[in-house]
């Protein structure tokens, strides 16, 4: 498989003016449809050859499964490489300890590229995708950890506890997606409000990161272009919530416009 190429800056992030709403799209054109329809094909067929594999790496040591969710990840940059024209560029860079990240989340493009930017990230995830037989529990065994969002401060303690079960936690990145879900390009919603207090029990120095994978991914037929990831400022543990919550929602958002 040819490698996939990933562009790195050291440009230092900058806040983007606020906008009211994302621009109106305009109908794909038939190449965007063709291409589109190739990336559906051949990336899904592929995935199910990979993850049958990955099936079989639960009755083997469990840095198989981490080596096999970066092949189905760079599989994935692969095709939106090849088949839909979608370059990646990185701006900035990761710290070399361990950090809470805080990323912003337009599509599902980074929620499978995250293994190609972070190395064996630790993602808080929806507990429903949990929920779903083998799947689930290929999940666990990765290291993704429930999020249960109608049990309050419960799932807080249920979510460090599980972080800490995980011996390999202090030396892979945490992930979090702030606002909760999907959020569409160009708008800005409030982050949930168990995000501060993970934030504290923590203990962790958090990374905001922006992402503007929205306008081309987050739709049937998928566009050709740049998509962004910016890796903003470290920031430290024991802020204040208000302070914490604005400077994160405004580093995930500089590249909404």
């Amino acid at each position: 498989m040819a490698s996939t190429e990933t562009t790195v800056s050291d440009r230092p992030p900058a806040l983007s003016p606020p906008t009211l709403s994302p621009p109106a799209l305009s109908p794909p054109t038939l190449s965007e449809v063709l291409r589109s329809l190739a990336f559906y094909v051949v990336f899904y067929c592929g995935s199910v050859v990979l993850v049958s594999l990955n099936m079989l790496t639960l009755l083997l040591p469990p840095g198989a499964l981490l080596v096999m969710v970066r092949v189905w990840c760079r599989w994935h940059r692969w095709c939106c490489r090849h088949l839909l024209g979608i370059r990646v560029v990185v701006e900035g860079r990761m710290p070399d300890h361990p950090v809470l990240v805080a990323m912003r989340h337009e599509s599902f493009f980074e929620a499978i590229d995250l293994p190609n930017l972070l190395r064996n990230p630790m993602i808080f995830a929806k507990q429903e995708l949990l929920s779903i037989p083998l799947w689930g529990r290929l999940g666990r065994r990765y290291g993704l950890i429930a999020v249960d969002r109608d049990a309050g401060a419960r799932a807080l303690r249920s979510m460090i506890r599980a972080m800490r079960a995980n011996g390999a936690a202090a030396e892979r990145p945490l992930v979090i997606f702030p606002e909760g879900t999907r959020v569409p390009h160009g708008e800005v919603w409030p982050l949930q409000a168990g995000f501060a207090g993970l934030y504290k029990m923590a203990g962790l120095p958090i990374v905001p990161i922006a992402v503007d994978s929205g306008p081309l991914y987050h739709r049937r037929w998928k566009r050709a272009g740049v998509i962004r990831y910016r890796i903003g400022t470290e920031l430290p543990p024991g802020l204040p919530r208000a302070t914490i919550e604005t400077a994160v929602q405004e580093a995930i958002n500089v590249l909404k416009a």
